[in-house]
């Protein structure tokens, strides 16, 4: 009686361990927010966790429901790095990241009102919901950009529209285009407020000048300066974008950049 009492503890206990494992391996699930956002955590990091204001780094996946894929970072090892809040992704990204910590994967099943709603954007048709795979790489505090002080210097004004106020000149040469240039950047409404900054990121921008990567005002402003210099940039909006509304640029919009021409090459 002894033994089969040793026995039958025995399993008791190999059962209660046996359940407590299951639980620690339990299946995760998604959690419907009041949004309509649907998010599950299938990896838990132990960083930082992001919250509006946040500068995070990202890799994701969009899917249809379907599954099938229609844009990756992963595909082209390039995360994108974003404020949280300020607009420049789709609301469903901006509410989902901020469930999550530094190091965490995780699925969202974005509906079409917190995605493109009824608009069609490149490959995603209108009223589409999405479903992103994401790997929250990183959390950083933003580093404010202090606006150049422009007061009591010139305004050179081009035939386009476009005015220039040098803040301080470079001493190193001009680019030309199709050069490379890596340049630093402010972006302000007139009203002063700021839309996107890579001083906040710390990261600049690079790409090819004067061969359309970026806005006309751009690439007509920075071949006017030298290696080294930091300008402001005042846009109209046909030298912008016009009558589109882009992310949290609205339609019509008249563009003020305080930008650095770091290097070239």
């Amino acid at each position: 009686m002894k033994k089969l009492s040793f026995i039958s503890a025995l399993i008791a206990i190999m059962f209660l361990i046996s359940c407590k494992s299951m639980k620690k391996e339990s299946v995760p699930t998604f959690t419907t927010t009041p949004s309509g956002l649907q998010y599950m955590i299938t990896k838990h990091g132990e960083g930082r966790k992001a919250v509006q204001g946040s500068l995070v780094t990202v890799h994701y996946t969009g899917k249809f429901l379907n599954d099938s894929v229609f844009d990756s970072s992963v595909d082209k090892n390039r995360p994108i790095t974003i404020t949280l809040g300020k607009g420049q992704v789709i609301k469903g990204w901006d509410e989902g990241l901020t469930y999550l910590q530094e190091g965490d994967e995780a699925t969202f099943i974005i509906p079409a009102d917190l995605a493109y709603g009824n608009r069609q954007v490149g490959p995603i048709p209108a009223n589409s919901t999405l479903k992103f795979d994401v790997k929250l790489i990183s959390v950083q505090e933003i580093k404010e950009p202090v606006p150049f002080n422009c007061v009591g210097l010139d305004t050179l004004k081009l035939e386009s529209g476009l005015q220039i106020i040098m803040v301080s000149e470079g001493k190193g040469p001009k680019p030309v285009k199709n050069n490379k240039v890596d340049v630093h950047y402010t972006g302000y409404f007139t009203n002063g407020k700021i839309f996107d900054s890579s001083v906040s990121r710390g990261t600049p921008l690079s790409f090819e000048v004067g061969v359309g990567r970026v806005i006309k005002g751009w690439d007509e402003g920075l071949l006017q300066l030298n290696k080294g210099s930091k300008a402001r940039l005042i846009i109209p909006s046909h030298l912008a974008y016009g009558d589109r509304q882009t992310g949290p640029i609205p339609a019509g919009s008249t563009l003020i950049f305080d930008v650095e021409l770091i290097d070239f090459k």
